[in-house]
């Protein structure tokens, strides 16, 4: 099950999030990554399962599994503000591959849909989210039993079901 801001769809008229399809998503969160959670704002390394995490689309989730991993993955930096007011709260850096829900005047402006789930290097324009090429780095994967939008660094991000993950 979807939830209700990450259906793939048509977008005339419709409130629901229009997909934009790519490659490979790759929905982790580089270390250092703050999440919102029932305890607080808790780096992403921090979290373990049965955490309770913010989400958009939901109130709360548990975390049921996380995925470390360190990887050599194309990176995008996007400065504090440039989202919204506030969004991201600090300057953040993304995997490029990463899914951000837009629900700005970009999501009308680029995808035709009142919101879209976009990954961040769609959204590159070189001067406020830019990419800023390859790099090892620690991710977090977050695994949920159904995909949700979590809050994280100040940007609503897509994270994925716990599928391939036995319990």
């Amino acid at each position: 099950m979807e939830p209700k801001t990450v259906r793939r769809g048509d977008t005339q008229g419709s409130a629901t999030a229009r997909h934009i399809e790519s490659s490979h998503p790759l929905n982790a969160l580089v270390a250092g990554t703050v999440v919102l959670t029932l305890d607080g704002a808790i780096p992403v390394e921090f979290l373990s399962p049965g955490d309770r995490v913010i989400t958009r689309d939901s109130g709360t989730a548990i975390l049921r599994a996380l995925h470390r991993s360190r990887i050599r993955t194309k990176l995008v930096a996007i400065r504090a503000g440039t989202l919204g007011n506030s969004r991201p709260g600090s300057d953040a850096i993304l995997p490029a591959q990463q899914e951000i829900l837009v629900r700005d005047w970009r999501a009308k402006a680029l995808f035709g849909a009142s919101c879209a789930l976009v990954p961040a290097e769609r959204l590159a324009d070189g001067e406020f989210i830019r990419e800023i090429g390859t790099r090892e780095v620690d991710l977090v994967e977050l695994r949920f039993d159904a995909p949700h939008i979590l809050y994280a660094d100040g940007l609503e991000l897509a994270a994925a079901a716990a599928e391939s993950i036995s319990a």
